[in-house]
């Protein structure tokens, strides 16, 4: 028992040590501290009504890779979701702290793969608008230097479920970030769980409008009349709209090299080579 509460005390110290805590509020009571993140897990979902982080550059550009151990996160001790009630499913094991956000170092990069962090996502949505957020995110903590973020799916509105385990399908997910630099504002989103082609700027709304639908009372800790302000406001004007692209990203993509087009004579094939060329070619092929 006291090793339990150690290691707790520790991942929550850690955690903390980076910024002020303001996590948000459970309606569940089964808060779970990670390393690098926390997350208030709801059994009756079998996901996080939030997953609560602190987001600096130093998570962003860190030069850890993706992982991809997905696995059971063994502090739900009623157990989390499992890989089974993913497969064929037709939904993406949808990070709510995305993996490109916890760069720092191997063990904040393995965490985000727990399932205790996924929720299902269409594909259309994890891979479109939902990647497109988590990017435009990075950005602002780079050019704000630490923000907070609390994300999730709204589980007072669910699709059905998926797998043995009946893990619950939100119909909107939504992001909340607090930038405490500067002139202090917020910005909060809710998003349709399907292909989205408006603006990320179109699903903006208010912190106040994600408390009524989730029932969640975030950054409570601030004084209530700077609460009260930035929470019900939605001004978009205060915040850049750009996807950002980390160092490593950008390296690995001016570096990148593509699959030769070319056919070879001797098997009808396409060749194997690899090239940087930007027609496509490799030095044997070249128009």
């Amino acid at each position: 028992m006291i090793r339990k509460y150690l290691t707790t005390l520790l991942s929550f110290s850690v955690l903390f040590t980076i910024g002020q805590n303001y996590e948000p509020t459970s309606t569940t009571g089964k808060v779970i501290h990670h390393h690098y993140y926390s997350l208030s897990y709801s059994e009756q979902h079998e996901q996080p009504e939030w997953v609560y982080y602190i987001l600096t550059p130093l998570e962003v550009n860190g030069p850890f890779k993706r992982t991809d151990d997905f696995r059971e996160d063994p502090k739900v001790e009623t157990g989390s979701a499992s890989l089974n009630d993913y497969v064929g499913s037709g939904y993406d094991r949808g990070h709510l702290c995305a993996a490109a956000d916890m760069k720092r170092n191997n063990t904040a990069m393995s965490e985000t793969f727990y399932l205790s962090n996924m929720s299902p996502q269409a594909p259309y949505f994890n891979r479109g608008i939902w990647k497109s957020l988590e990017s435009t995110v990075r950005g602002w903590a780079v050019s704000e230097d630490t923000i907070y973020v609390a994300t999730g799916g709204i589980l007072t509105s669910i699709n059905g479920t998926i797998g043995v385990n009946k893990v619950s399908i939100p119909s909107h997910f939504y992001k909340v970030i607090y930038d405490p630099t500067g002139e202090k504002k917020m910005i909060a989103f809710i998003l349709p769980n399907r292909k989205c082609s408006q603006p990320l700027s179109n699903y903006v709304v208010s912190v106040d409008e994600v408390e009524k639908r989730t029932g969640i009372d975030f950054f409570h800790q601030l004084n209530n009349r700077l609460e009260l302000q930035l929470e019900s406001n939605s001004d978009i004007s205060k915040w850049k709209f750009k996807t950002y692209r980390s160092k490593a990203t950008k390296a690995n993509t001016k570096n990148s090299s593509t699959q030769c087009k070319a056919i070879t004579k001797s098997t009808g094939k396409r060749c194997r080579n690899r090239t940087k060329n930007s027609n496509g070619y490799c030095r044997l092929h070249q128009p």
